[in-house]
């Protein structure tokens, strides 16, 4: 076979030993397992983020991860979602953003939406802002009345909180066509500030991908992790999850940092 006399011993010797790779993956197995069963949502990227936030004492690269993840057949939980094809424009707002979402500091860009909740057997419409410079969700309110606008105007009054009357620079608002956000009363609230409105095309939620998509990814999370629908507190878990969401879920666009924290080290902390 063509083998050196000493490679054949030097392997003998060592045949029934693990080497530094394998090592690693009996350190890994148990961790990737035990983050898997805490948070099902979590793809190996996200889990590879966790461990090293809580330091294992050695580096790894995410495709090691991966090659665990698939030796232990552990997957994402989350569902994933398809988009519906677009609409037109609205009369009075268009699509200001139209793709560029590349916020250079906080409050550039805030986006906007609606989504339905279950917990024990009743319906809650939550509505949120959240800051596209580093998807930090920065308000965030709802209501088990259906068509309640309450939640809308409680989001921009926290939006206005935050920002000065005589900023130069606009902050873009951008959402859906939705009755509220149309409505004249919802323009007039902000009117005394440089807000500048954007609204994505009719039925178009890839206009608003950031946070169509996090919709998704919010709710499998949510079940997935958290089995949502039959928390006891449902007021007290959104505010803790609001809190978790913006200091402890790492996100793959801020190389899965988390949102505090990606503005901490970028310097508006």
């Amino acid at each position: 076979m063509d083998i050196k006399r000493a490679g054949y011993y030097k392997w003998v010797k060592r045949k029934d030993e693990l080497n530094s790779y394998e090592e690693k993956r009996e350190v890994l197995k148990p961790l990737i397992l035990e983050w898997h069963r805490k948070y099902p949502s979590y793809g190996y990227h996200d889990i590879a983020a966790k461990l090293r936030a809580h330091n294992v004492g050695f580096n790894f690269s995410d495709n090691l991860i991966h090659k665990c993840c698939k030796c232990l057949n552990v997957k994402s939980k989350a569902k994933h979602y398809q988009y519906k094809k677009s609409g037109g424009e609205h009369r009075i707002y268009s699509n200001k953003v139209n793709g560029n979402w590349n916020a250079n500091k906080p409050l550039d860009i805030i986006v906007s939406d609606m989504t339905v909740l279950s917990n024990k057997g009743k319906k809650y419409e939550w509505t949120y802002f959240l800051d596209t410079y580093n998807n930090e969700i920065i308000s965030s309110h709802f209501s088990s009345k259906h068509g309640d606008v309450k939640p809308y105007y409680q989001c921009l009054d926290d939006l206005l909180k935050r920002l000065n009357k005589k900023q130069t620079m606009p902050t873009i608002l951008h959402t859906d066509q939705g009755t509220v956000y149309s409505s004249r009363a919802y323009e007039e609230a902000h009117q005394d500030y440089n807000i500048e409105r954007s609204m994505s095309r009719a039925g178009t939620p890839t206009d608003n991908p950031i946070i169509e998509s996090l919709n998704g990814w919010i709710k499998a999370e949510m079940a997935c992790d958290f089995h949502f629908w039959k928390i006891e507190d449902f007021d007290s878990f959104m505010k803790w999850y609001v809190r978790y969401f913006n200091t402890e879920r790492p996100s793959s666009k801020l190389h899965y940092k988390t949102p505090i924290q990606f503005k901490t080290e970028m310097g508006f902390g």
